[in-house]
């Protein structure tokens, strides 16, 4: 009989696999294969990876039209008709159930319009000489923020307290940086060789610059409503023209 210690350790490890197996096959596109032989527990696990892409997928739509602080865990288990307990069987917390959220918009985004798919696009299309136009697929998200506040205020306030090494979140937003600002770096890099965006200045500080007014402008946004985010990140890329000085 395990004692009360040893009852704790094999719980902990346990919630550890599972999230290791969860964040795995939504950062890589993938499932592990698990130590199940039977159709039935194939058809178990299946069935569940399911059931949390349908919690993310509604969880997008309750925070675009509640807002961040009416999503709930409450709000979000009513939502795909669960208990606030059977929620979080899928999740180890309310913090990664908002990191998956977030993961989920990110998805999504570079499926349709958003600026992962559209840099990635755009990258492949440079290498075959066709016309890359990273203004527009930067400012079509930034205009496409403007329309899911509740969203943008998620994103704010998470991306603050993951600022802490041991938040559940952390991982996620080094990561999400790092892509962005490598895709945007080489797309501007390609930018620069065909002598429409200056190269006085390299292009990884160029992606950093953008990631940092985008950022900037969505919290000016939230204070100010009015704020056109789009406008003014547009007129960064006015600056870096060439023959701007």
């Amino acid at each position: 009989m395990l004692r009360d210690g040893e009852r704790s350790a094999v719980s902990s490890l346990a919630k550890t696999l599972r999230y290791l197996v969860l964040r795995n096959q939504a950062m890589f596109g993938f499932t592990f294969l698990m130590t199940e032989s039977g159709p039935g527990r194939r058809g178990s696990y299946a069935k569940g990876v399911a059931k949390r892409e349908e919690i993310l997928t509604r969880a997008l739509d309750v925070i675009a039209r509640e807002g961040y602080r009416g999503a709930s865990v409450k709000e979000l288990a009513d939502a795909v008709g669960l208990s606030q307990a059977g929620l979080l069987h899928y999740f180890d917390s309310k913090e990664q159930l908002f990191t998956e959220i977030l993961r989920k918009r990110d998805e999504l985004d570079s499926v349709g319009q958003g600026l992962g798919g559209d840099l990635q696009q755009g990258l492949i299309a440079a290498r075959t000489g066709e016309p890359l136009d990273i203004r527009s697929g930067y400012l079509d998200i930034i205009r496409h923020n403007a329309d899911v506040p509740g969203l943008v205020h998620l994103f704010a306030r998470l991306s603050v307290d993951a600022a802490d090494p041991e938040h559940p979140a952390h991982q996620f937003f080094v990561t999400r940086g790092e892509s962005l600002r490598g895709f945007f770096a080489e797309a501007v890099a390609a930018k620069q060789a065909a002598g429409e965006i200056t190269d006085r200045v390299d292009s990884e500080t160029i992606a950093r610059l953008f990631q940092a007014v985008a950022d900037g402008m969505q919290l000016q946004w939230m204070l100010e409503p009015d704020v056109d985010m789009a406008a003014t990140v547009g007129a960064l890329f006015e600056l870096l023209a060439p023959g701007k000085q």
